[in-house]
């Protein structure tokens, strides 16, 4: 609706528009998460969370339309069939700007489940992130240094124990959790770095897509395995707020949870082997579709 308008004008409506959408909707998650801290209680919970979930969906929501009003992208959308609200998700998607963020919520948001994102224990001290991220059911990752066991060993396993205890309350909410599988934003002097094999990706961390499916497996009712093309290439997330983006191919493919991809990743040498194989598969595709989605391909 905006499109006529130049780029950065957009760009700086856009961030303000986010901003004012992000504090209103805080308005109404700091009660809710009040009452999840002080009133623990199961029945308390339940309720809680399904409200803290919908503002949650309503803020992604609103983004969306912001999204719309400034910029006039052509989305390409395949695979998106058959998704739910009432099932639970592993995302995994390629990485290459933290647009990517934002494209996902567009395409996913009210298809699947809210998006949470495992993170890292050392954030746990951020007094007012951690407020907001224990409201949302964040789970921690904690992980020990294969030093760190062999100084300890009676910790060993206990980090994975840890993870499972905290996605414990994921039981009865459905949720997505999201994997950005390379660990970082694609960037041609990382691809050179690393030496990776495939022509758009860096090479994927098998061992945080194993941490995941170790400490929720069992929760899983499939994997969302995602694949974004922005067309002009690798674009930043300000040049995409300010329209500079003209068109964004997405792939969504979806996978069934299979005992080939469950089991002990830390210390099974020949399933880690395995898993290992079949996450470089999913990206040796995803690497062809990728060259398939640019526009000379």
């Amino acid at each position: 609706m905006l499109s006529f308008l130049p780029g950065t004008v957009r760009g700086i409506i856009a961030l303000i528009l986010v901003i004012v959408n992000l504090l209103f909707w805080l308005v109404f998650l700091i009660p809710f998460a009040l009452v999840k801290l002080l009133v623990p209680a199961a029945s308390i919970r339940k309720p809680v969370n399904a409200a803290l979930n919908f503002i949650c969906t309503r803020w992604a929501s609103c983004n969306k339309l912001i999204l719309k009003l400034v910029n006039n992208i052509d989305w390409d959308i395949q695979g998106d069939e058959g998704l739910s609200m009432d099932k639970w998700y592993l995302v995994l998607s390629n990485h290459q700007s933290w647009a990517d963020i934002v494209v996902l919520q567009f395409i996913l948001n009210n298809r699947i489940p809210y998006f949470r994102f495992f993170l890292k224990q050392e954030l746990a001290w951020l007094p007012i992130f951690n407020f907001v991220w224990y409201a949302l059911d964040y789970p921690y990752m904690k992980r020990y240094s294969k030093e760190f066991i062999e100084r300890n060993p009676n910790l060993k396993g206990k980090d994975i124990e840890t993870t499972r205890k905290s996605c414990e309350r994921f039981k009865d909410v459905p949720v997505a959790v999201m994997n950005f599988v390379e660990g970082t934003r694609f960037r041609p002097e990382k691809h050179q770095r690393q030496n990776s094999p495939y022509k758009h990706l860096l090479r994927p961390k098998a061992g945080g897509i194993a941490y995941v499916l170790s400490a929720m497996g069992e929760h899983l009712s499939a994997i969302l395995d995602v694949t974004i093309s922005y067309e002009p290439e690798a674009t930043g997330l300000w040049n995409f707020m300010c329209g500079r983006v003209s068109a964004v191919r997405i792939r969504i493919r979806q996978m069934a949870i299979t005992d080939e991809i469950l089991g002990d990743y830390f210390d099974d040498s020949g399933f880690r082997e395995r898993f290992q194989k079949w996450v470089n598969r999913l990206w040796e595709n995803k690497d062809r579709l990728l060259e398939e989605l640019r526009p000379e391909g």
